[in-house]
């Protein structure tokens, strides 16, 4: 299932619960300006409050969900858009709130719907919820501001990230006092009730850090390497208590816990009876280009994981596979390679890579030396330098029309965009479009 689909399921879940509940257990009755305000009012706060919920429990990494949505990647995706929608929604219902005053001067309070009885035990602090509720909102906003906006550092925007556990539980407080009484015992009070237990949790676990505990694993550096291109490769013992990795999988790596965990492909076959796995780091932001005067071996490390579904084993028996790997994007084809090396596949393949300047690329000469005694896989380096970009049209020379085609990818995600739509464009083939994205903020 898709990060789409599932939040759109979830949504129309939530409107199903609430419709049934307002419109055909409990009806209000009063004029039609004040009903849509009133029902309005009562919709948008369940959105709001129901995908902030969905958003917390993903956060803390639920790996039992990786197979129904295809990757730890989408479940990130999830999270933020789920994050975004819950956000937008409490605006709405900010505005809702707001629009009471402007429309009692336009139409007056004839026709204004009874107020719904609220929990009589907590009449002492509904006001006290409803200001937290607007404070929690205005916090919130400031925070989907620098979320969206990438140029914010990581770091300050990790620190004010750590609030988000906090910021709920006042959501949670502010929706249990003001909650109509009547629809806590229906469907929506059951469900509601399931979603603000399972946020709450989540915010706990989270609070107290131990997101992921369960999967982490102290392990050791074994050894360090800057590669040109600002490459640093990484070997790490992952410890005794390693469950192995398929290749192509993911870890969460924790060198410094100030810093806290960051993803990074294994870009290593497992080895039967060797916990060791290796990292190739990019230096794409301030805390990666410092990692080489921070690491050495023998330090520890906290590696959490694995995670991911970007498995090639996946593909239908009967399409033909295409790899495509750009930048960094390489690791997990690398992982695949090698596991090629020591367990031989007869599935033709054709490999992509799109590197900048192929005389400086840290990676072409490995990748040729380990294609070369592959007979299976067929290796095409798009070099930048010479102007040989990658284009679809390269994807499906001297195919016939109508083959099944299974694309993996992993590379800068506007390639990937420009490659999935004119695939798509062209209408020629059953092709699908495999890709892994860290996007995790």
């Amino acid at each position: 299932m898709s990060p789409r689909r599932l939040l759109a399921l979830f949504v129309v879940t939530l409107t199903a619960a609430w419709g049934w509940d307002a419109l055909v257990l409990n009806p209000m009755t009063g004029e039609w300006p004040w009903l849509i305000r009133q029902h309005g009012l009562y919709l948008t706060g369940i959105w709001s409050i129901g995908l902030m919920s969905l958003a917390m429990v993903l956060s803390v990494r639920p790996a039992w969900l990786e197979t129904p949505l295809n990757g730890m990647d989408k479940i990130y995706s999830a999270h933020k858009w789920a994050g975004i929608l819950g956000i937008s929604a409490g605006i709405a219902h900010w505005l809702v709130k707001q629009a009471g005053s402007p429309l009692k001067s336009l139409v007056g309070t004839a026709g204004r719907p009874a107020k719904m009885p609220l929990f009589e035990f907590m009449s002492p602090v509904h006001g006290l919820a409803k200001d937290v509720g607007e404070w929690v909102l205005y916090a919130l906003i400031f925070m989907l501001v620098i979320s969206l906006w990438k140029r914010f550092p990581y770091r300050p925007w990790r620190l004010l990230h750590k609030a988000m556990p906090a910021l709920y539980l006042l959501l949670v407080f502010h929706s249990f006092a003001l909650m109509p009484t009547s629809y806590w015992s229906g469907l929506l009070g059951g469900l509601t009730a399931l979603l603000l237990l399972a946020g709450s949790v989540a915010s706990v676990i989270s609070i107290k850090q131990k997101i992921g505990q369960r999967h982490r694993h102290e392990g050791r550096i074994v050894s360090v390497k800057q590669h040109s291109n600002s490459i640093l490769e990484v070997n790490c013992d992952a410890g005794a208590n390693w469950p192995g990795h398929e290749p192509g999988q993911f870890a969460f790596v924790t060198f410094d816990a100030r810093e806290g965990a960051h993803p990074f492909t294994i870009a290593s076959a497992p080895v039967a009876g060797s916990n060791q796995i290796t990292f190739q780091i990019k230096a794409l932001g301030d805390y990666t280009r410092a990692l080489p005067h921070m690491i050495q071996p023998g330090q520890d490390v906290c590696i959490e994981g694995p995670y991911g579904r970007l498995d090639h084993h996946l593909a239908r028996n009967d399409a033909a596979q295409i790899w495509v790997g750009g930048g960094i994007g390489i690791t997990p084809f690398l992982a695949w390679l090698e596991d090629f090396s020591q367990i031989p596949h007869k599935t033709a393949i054709d490999f992509h890579y799109c590197v900048r300047d192929a005389k400086t690329d840290p990676f072409v000469a490995r990748i040729e030396r380990l294609c070369h005694d592959l007979p299976s896989v067929t290796l095409h380096v798009h070099d930048a330098s010479q102007q040989n970009y990658l284009r679809v049209e390269d994807l499906v020379e001297n195919r016939p029309v109508g083959q099944k085609l299974d694309v993996w990818y992993c590379g800068p995600a506007g390639l990937a965009t420009t490659l999935r739509k004119r695939l798509k464009g062209l209408g020629q083939y059953d092709a699908r479009f495999h890709q892994e994205a860290f996007e995790m903020r």
